[in-house]
Formats: C-alpha cells, structure tokens, sequence
C-alpha cells in the first residue's frame, strides 16, 4: 500500500458523488438505471470509477474520492447489503420532512450485514492512486430518512441499529487503507433538534473504534428542483447549521463539511466548529455556471475570518451526481486551481 504524503494547506476534495457516463446509467438523475447488468455492470462501474479517479488526479484535487460510480444512490448503496430490508416492494414516501417523494424500501426484520457493502471500491481507489483516500457512507438519521420502518417503530432504535452496521462497514473501510471516512447527514439540516439529541450521538456509534480522520457532511441537497424550491422558502438567512454545530463541536467526528459558497448560511456559524477541520464548501452544485479560480479563493478567504487556515479544507457544497459531467469536470478544476491561488493569497 502507498502511503499517501502529508497534506497541503487547503487541501481540495469533492463532497462524494460524481456523474456517471452516459455508457454506465441514466444521467442527470438522482435513482438513474442502469445500462448493463451481472458481470458487464460490476465492470463498467470499475471503469467508471477508475475514469474519476483520473479525472480528480488531474483536476488536482488532493483527497480522492470514488465518486460513488458504483452506487444507485448515496444511501441505496449501503442498503443493498442489508439484511432485514425489502428492496422488492418500495412504497412512495415523503423524505426530508416531505420535501419530495421517492420510492423507498421497507425494513421488516432486524438488521445486519450480508458481508461486506464496499469493498472492491474502497480497494480499487487504494490501489490506483497515491494520494490521500476518501470514502462516503450514510449517516443513521438520514438512512432512517429514505427507508419505511415495518419492523422497529422507534426512529431512534432504527437509527442505532444501522449505525451498529455502518461501524462494522466503516472499521473494515480503515483496514481497506481508506484515510477519512465521512458520513453523509443531510437530514442533519432538516430535523435539527432531533439532530441534535440524537443524530450526533448514532453517529458516534458508527464512528466507534476508527483510527482514521472521521468526516461528517451536511448540506441543502443536490441541485434538483425539490431542493432548490426548498431552499428559496428558507428566507434570507439559513441557520439550520446553528442547532448541531455545538453538539458536532462536542463529538469525536473530526471535520465537517458544510454549504457555503453562494448560500444563505451566516459565515460565522462556523465559528461554532472550534476545534474541527471545516470542509467549506466553495463550489455550487445546484448551478451550472463555473466557478472561477478567483472565486474559489474569495470563498476560502472569507471563511478565513472564522477557520483557521490550517483547519479549513475547501469542497464543493454537495455531491455532483445528478450534474452534467463536462460542468462537473470544470468545476473540479476551478476548485483545485482555487485552491491553489489561496495558498499563494493566504500563506
């Protein structure tokens, strides 16, 4: 295994997803299908993700991620490996406090792992690059979120229970040779005193026992509609992140990935990360236009009056799965080469 060489001040990295080609599934979808199945889908999702793996290394981005080319959705992935789920009859449900529908499986019996969820892509991005490693799972709240519970009748017991089997996936992540394990909790921005209570807590339960950097993200959503709509109902400032930052403040998670760059969000709730790295997010995914180097370090800058330099990495604000992959692909540039200008701006 290659160990990966110390960081660089502003380290860049993505938030987690990256466009599938057109030649693996549906594109510019969120649940895309897809294009092969059996053998030739296990291969074009290797070929997909050893594409991006390339695509990031060139861009110059410093942490690399698998783009989740292998997994339907950021949480259906995960699922799939579950015992105790029925992926046969999904049935129509409200996610993120109704903000839109999606057809989503039903727990109905106790939880466990069939075996390992992600191991070919977390040993595929080990063994083809020499840089810093990052993996994404689910966090507990928001996996509670996108499933119908026919079995528990407790969010909160759910919620442990998945984060039992979200330690063991992450655990044999580690002995993978992944660097930073994140966990994804958009629900965080949603349900935020239930968050609060005790999302932050299921979360250090799934991060029980990890030796590497521990990452949580929480965002406003992909650029779809549902989630654009929402956000123009949030008014002029958004101060979701004010409820959980203290408790995160508090936990054993390490860096937070936080919405930043064009947002609502008052940048000196970032304040309230004392202590942790701060994943800024310097690059909108819910809009196609490309942001310029010059931007980017703007961005970095003005986060700079609440993050110490040292503590602050640039990211994009969410993932980038359901944006075109040429947009995508340039913003992955502008963010490295943004990166790069703020190390020149702000040694």
């Amino acid at each position: 295994m290659t160990i990966p060489s110390a960081s660089p001040l502003f380290s860049a990295t993505i938030a987690g997803s990256l466009p599938k080609p057109a030649w693996l599934s549906e594109t510019q979808k969120l649940w895309p299908q897809w294009k092969a199945e059996g053998e030739e889908l296990k291969q074009a999702k290797a070929d997909a993700t050893l594409l991006w793996i390339k695509a990031q290394e060139d861009a110059g981005l410093d942490v690399i991620g698998d783009g989740e080319q292998s997994r339907q959705h950021f949480v259906h992935g995960f699922l799939e490996q579950v015992e105790g789920i029925d992926f046969e009859h999904k049935v129509k449900m409200g996610i993120r406090d109704n903000r839109y529908d999606a057809m989503v499986p039903q727990v109905v019996a106790a939880l466990r792992l069939k075996g390992r969820v992600h191991a070919a892509e977390a040993r595929l991005l080990r063994a083809h690059t020499a840089k810093k490693i990052k993996f994404t799972l689910p966090g507990p709240m928001t996996i509670v979120d996108t499933v119908a519970d026919r079995f528990y009748g407790d969010k909160v017991k759910m919620a442990m229970a998945f984060a039992e089997l979200l330690n063991q996936e992450a655990l044999a992540l580690q002995a993978d040779g992944v660097d930073i394990i994140q966990f994804d909790e958009p629900a965080f921005n949603v349900y935020m005193k239930d968050a609060a209570d005790w999302g932050v807590k299921a979360l250090e339960v799934a991060a029980r026992g990890l030796t590497c950097t521990t990452a949580v993200h929480i965002c406003y959503g992909y650029g779809i509609k549902a989630n654009t709509d929402w956000k123009a109902s949030l008014g002029e400032e958004w101060r979701q992140y004010e409820t959980v930052f203290p408790a995160l403040a508090k936990s054993s998670i390490q860096q937070v990935s936080l919405e930043c760059y064009h947002s609502h969000v008052p940048p000196h709730l970032m304040a309230l990360l004392e202590g942790k790295d701060v994943m800024v997010g310097v690059i909108d995914v819910a809009s196609d236009e490309i942001e310029t180097p010059e931007q980017v370090a703007d961005t970095i800058g003005k986060a700079l009056q609440y993050v110490p330099k040292n503590r602050l990495l640039p990211c994009t604000n969410c993932g980038l799965a359901p944006m075109d992959r040429e947009v995508a692909l340039k913003k992955l540039q502008a963010l490295a080469q943004g990166a790069a200008l703020a190390r020149e701006r702000y040694k």
